[in-house]
């Protein structure tokens, strides 16, 4: 019995932060709209397809965007509202199909192997596709093909708003016209280096033997030849939702200080995003549990944006606590969880406060690394210490 055909869908919501921005803002729909950090020091998360005319594009400095394009109109983005959305699309994908990797925060892969036997792959396909824009708002490219990356390549293909199949067969002649910068992964000086040895196109690498490739490239030779091949991975890494990190921690003696249990929580809170920003994670769900003196057990989870920073994630830590904490009863155990795990890739980076809070956490983390984490400690910490001194 042969195996089933790999079936892989790649949907991609485009210029996600403006498309929110735009839902949020309907009258700047049509004008040249740039969401990123300041005009002075920051760089463009994305762009309308009004100001990408000017030849603005991501990860752009801000102030040459500006230059090109100086009737634009620049926003600093909602975050909370571009995890809102995230979320809607994530359940969306989550109840339509059997297995599902959430690349980024507007990024999915979606396994519908063996669905053959039950629906039109493509139908079924284009009918999501359509379903999630409905339930959302939102335009969304999607790529369909025998392979992660290809699907990728499709999608990109298929932008702005479109869909592009590519039936299993005819990755070659989906992949060979392509210019080599087309893969997934080849950046501009990976062009440069590849057409200096004579590879212009996918076909190229196609047609030029493995063995002088690994020569010339080392790994990396051999990686480009398979995806010239239209031979590509088609398993995903569906353990976002699942995934979680957490501490928790039991008193030698119970706990009805309420200073003392922020303090605690702070603690743990501190110590699981360490865990969060070393894995480069963000989370999307916080849960606080709290074991009381006669061992009753609770917990209260909430949705938030996707982050690793300390601030964030005490502040809701300790709103969680205070909401469902009963006062004045002893306390035996807290503990804290972070779920819907997501890799952090460039989606706070764009953001400059977030970026520069992120570059301060990562410098103390650092210090914990080559020091032990017990040097570097909150004010609440110190400061609790000394209360008991005194």
């Amino acid at each position: 019995m042969s195996a089933a055909k790999p079936y892989i869908a790649h949907f991609d919501l485009d210029s996600f932060f403006v498309s929110v921005e735009l839902l949020l803002h309907p009258e700047l729909k049509g004008k040249p709209v740039i969401v990123g950090g300041s005009a002075n020091r920051g760089v463009v998360s994305t762009c309308s397809y009004e100001a990408r005319k000017f030849g603005v594009h991501s990860a752009m400095p801000m102030a040459t965007a500006m230059k090109l394009c100086p009737q634009a109109i620049l926003l600093k983005g909602t975050y909370q509202q571009y995890s809102h959305y995230s979320k809607m699309v994530t359940d969306i994908i989550a109840s339509k199909v059997p297995l599902f990797q959430k690349a980024s925060i507007d990024e999915f892969y979606c396994d519908l192997s063996g669905m053959e036997r039950f629906f039109n792959i493509s139908q079924y396909t284009q009918q999501l596709r359509e379903f999630i824009m409905k339930e959302t708002g939102l335009p969304i490219s999607c790529g369909l093909s025998s392979a992660k990356f290809i699907s990728k390549m499709a999608t990109n293909e298929a932008k702005p708003n479109g869909f592009l199949e590519i039936k299993h067969g005819r990755e070659k002649d989906f992949l060979w016209p392509m210019g080599i910068e087309k893969i997934n992964g080849v950046g501009k000086q990976s062009e440069a280096r590849l057409k200096a040895i004579g590879l212009h196109t996918i076909k190229d690498v196609a047609q030029t033997p493995v063995e002088v490739l690994e020569k010339k490239l080392g790994k990396w030779g051999r990686d480009l030849w398979l995806k010239s091949q239209g031979i590509g991975s088609a398993e995903l890494d569906a353990q976002w939702i699942q995934k979680s990190m957490s501490h928790e921690t039991t008193f030698h003696e119970n706990q009805t200080d309420t200073d003392f249990l922020h303090t605690q929580l702070v603690r743990l809170t501190e110590k699981t995003a360490f865990d969060l920003r070393q894995d480069e994670k963000l989370t999307g769900c916080i849960t606080v549990k709290i074991r009381y003196a006669d061992f009753e057990t609770t917990s209260k989870q909430e949705t938030i944006g996707f982050t690793s920073l300390d601030d964030e994630l005490i502040r809701k830590a300790k709103e969680i606590f205070d909401k469902f904490y009963q006062r004045g009863r002893a306390v035996r155990l807290i503990g804290i969880r972070f779920s819907q795990l997501m890799d952090t890739g460039m989606q706070m980076n764009l953001f400059n406060d977030q970026h520069t809070k992120l570059s301060l956490y990562k410098a103390v983390d650092d210090i914990k690394n080559r020091f032990g984490d017990k040097l570097v400690s909150k004010a609440a910490a110190q400061s609790l210490k000394k209360k008991k001194e005194n």
